[in-house]
């Protein structure tokens, strides 16, 4: 089937599919940096610890600022739309010993000029893992005083970073702060640490920036590596702290229970929140931040940011990290199937199928949604590829930059 032919099939539903393309260019997927070099970062180079972990050994991933930045303009260039590049605090590039509680704006410069280049934008976030002061798996909510004081520090300089870069892009960046911070075994209290968390939290976002510069976000998670029994920085924690300090609650979709589905906290969170932030990442039996696939739950996802006319309210970024397959191709993969995703949600007769439900016409519903399921939405994404000058195939050209450069490193 052609797309004219696609198109004059959605037509015949309601769905002009020449609008739906306008809007999926120009929804921005916030790419994350640490997929190129395993979230080692550029302070050392002994690879992530603190709650996560990335396993696999593919050769040729990244290890300078060069490197990473050849990798991922060369993943940019494979991926249609509107893309910005989400980054970590230690990701700085700077000749001097970068102290995380003393992060410079200007360690980010050679970075905002990648963007400009690259005709994308940059988000931030703090980096609470991966460091000596956190070896013990606490950081904002540890009972000494002194290292959460280094850590508080590190929650300022990285806000005042993060609005210096906005300020530079001219849009907003947005700077998320996830803490690993939690317990093996069963606490003996669980609220000591939180209520030093929120004083540590009160005292980072006491400082107030134009919003213009800045979005602040706050990321809960489930439990981690090696504390599997407890987490201050839970769900029902960072929401009420987020609503009550009008802050951005950002969801990962791995930090849930298996059975919780993010897409169903999307429209509570819309509700009483003028944005809502994502990190999208797959988990598999845990927070394992697999590739994303176009699996039920993505799709679902999707169709909750679009039939809920929220695509300028939902901030999407992704968040997954696999070192077992070529870091590009992981790159391509995950964002291309993000976008698929809304673009199937796009070509959804969203308000058709919302009247059923108010009609409480259950059958046709369920009629119909399943029969939506087999339009030819692949001859629109393929139109999408073409109209961007981006390959559908695009592993030969993977593979060509893997003889010549990857595996040369």
């Amino acid at each position: 089937m052609s797309y004219k032919e696609a198109k004059e099939a959605y037509a015949k539903i309601g769905i002009d599919t020449e609008q739906a393309l306008k809007v999926l260019k120009t929804i921005p997927i916030s790419i994350q940096c640490w997929q190129g070099d395993d979230v080692n970062g550029f302070e050392n180079k002994l690879g992530a610890t603190g709650g996560i972990q990335t396993t696999g050994n593919y050769p040729g991933k990244a290890t300078t600022p060069s490197e990473l930045m050849s990798d991922f303009k060369f993943a940019l260039d494979l991926i249609p739309g509107t893309k910005r590049i989400n980054l970590h605090a230690i990701y700085g590039i700077t000749d001097e010993e970068m102290d995380r509680q003393f992060v410079k704006p200007e360690y980010f410069d050679k970075w905002l000029e990648f963007a400009k280049e690259n005709d994308v934008k940059i988000d931030f976030n703090p980096t609470f893992f991966s460091h000596k002061l956190a070896s013990e798996g606490m950081t904002l909510s540890h009972p000494d005083k002194k290292v959460r004081d280094y850590w508080i520090n590190h929650g300022k300089t990285s806000r005042e970073t993060a609005a210096y870069i906005g300020k530079k892009q001219n849009s907003p960046c947005l700077c998320n702060l996830w803490i690993p911070d939690g317990l093996k075994d069963t606490p003996a209290s669980r609220l000591n640490p939180r209520m030093r968390l929120k004083e540590s939290l009160d005292e980072i976002y006491s400082i107030k920036y134009p919003k213009e510069y800045l979005i602040d976000s706050v990321e809960s998670k489930l439990f981690g590596i090696g504390l599997e029994s407890y987490t201050v920085g839970n769900n029902e924690f960072y929401q009420l702290y987020a609503a009550k300090n009008d802050l951005c609650c950002l969801l990962d979709t791995g930090h849930f229970h298996p059975t919780e589905k993010v897409s169903d906290k999307i429209s509570s969170l819309l509700c009483f929140n003028d944005k809502v932030a994502l990190h999208v990442s797959r988990p598999v039996r845990w927070d394992s931040d697999h590739v994303i696939v176009l699996n039920d739950e993505l799709v679902e996802i999707a169709k909750e940011i679009v039939r809920n006319n929220a695509t300028d309210r939902v901030i999407i970024g992704l968040d997954y990290f696999d070192a077992s397959i070529n870091r590009i191709a992981a790159w391509v993969i995950g964002t291309r199937n993000m976008q698929k995703a809304l673009l199937y949600a796009l070509l959804q007769p969203n308000e058709k199928l919302i009247k059923m439900q108010d009609d409480r016409n259950f059958t046709d519903l369920l009629v119909y949604s399943e029969e939506y399921k087999t339009m030819p939405w692949g001859e629109v994404w393929a139109e999408f590829l073409k109209r961007e000058n981006k390959p559908q195939d695009f592993m030969p050209e993977v593979r060509k930059y893997e003889q010549e450069v990857l595996l040369k490193r």
